[in-house]
């Protein structure tokens, strides 16, 4: 792949987060960092930790240079993190995928997590924008999921509700955690409870096979959830009531 200088792909960056987006100026843009004037392309937002911001700039654009003589550009975001952009078409001859790539760099300096994000196909210029915000959030499902090694995430890896929540602030996480669980969350008395709400989702609601797993009377299971239905002011025999409880617990 050709690394371009970063200051056009600043640019482009800067023109597709614009509204509206100016034709003709994306595709000069897409011209200097050596890109197809047409889409599909994907964003590629990469990170180190602490004071090594350097190491995932290099490591992206090493990554993105095989093989040789590919279009695409890298550089730096305002805010830090390493910014790729590249066609999305399939490579005529097979490559390693970049979740493959991405551990061996690792490899050369174990002690520095690196993390990638990876966008969905964006089929025009104008798309890039929502690119780039796609690959920030999957960057952030990877620091989430490996915080101490490499890891790369594509938006299409986020497939569960719980690799879906695992991009939300920490502290989005923990607000949620604690309005829906409410004294679940906020007192360690109530363990016992957690633990029956977790088996009874796990086992879709069926009393029996929560009573099995626990090693209770059903009855024990139905008083122990009628705690948790008085606790938190949700009927668990509603789905959506489920799903909140089942991302509230998630979020732990």
């Amino acid at each position: 792949m050709h690394v371009h200088d970063p200051l056009p792909l600043d640019s482009l960056v800067a023109l597709a987060a614009a509204r509206p987006a100016d034709g003709a100026a994306l595709d000069a843009a897409l011209r200097a960092c050596g890109l197809p004037a047409s889409g599909p392309y994907r964003v590629v937002v990469a990170a180190a930790v602490g004071e090594e911001s350097d190491r995932a700039v290099s490591a992206l654009a090493e990554a993105l240079r095989q093989p040789p003589g590919e279009p695409g550009a890298t550089g730096r975001l305002p805010s830090g993190e390493a910014v790729a952009v590249v066609p999305a078409e399939p490579a005529t001859e097979p490559r390693p995928s970049l979740a493959e790539l991405w551990p061996a760099l690792y490899a050369g300096r174990p002690q520095i997590p690196l993390h990638a994000g990876v966008s969905g196909p964006a089929r025009t210029p104008e798309d890039l924008n929502s690119a780039l915000e796609q690959a920030r959030y999957a960057l952030a499902v990877a620091r989430a999921k490996a915080p101490d090694q490499a890891r790369v995430t594509a938006v299409e890896d986020l497939s569960t509700l719980g690799a879906l929540l695992a991009g939300v602030p920490e502290e989005v996480r923990t607000a949620f955690r604690s309005r829906v669980l409410g004294p679940l969350a906020r007192d360690g008395s109530h363990r016992m409870l957690v633990e029956t709400l977790e088996v009874f989702l796990a086992h879709h609601g069926s009393w029996s096979r929560t009573a099995a797993a626990l090693q209770l009377h059903v009855n024990s299971v139905h008083y122990r959830i009628q705690r948790v239905e008085s606790l938190t002011g949700r009927d668990l025999s509603r789905l959506e009531h489920k799903l909140d409880l089942q991302a509230a617990l998630l979020c732990r």
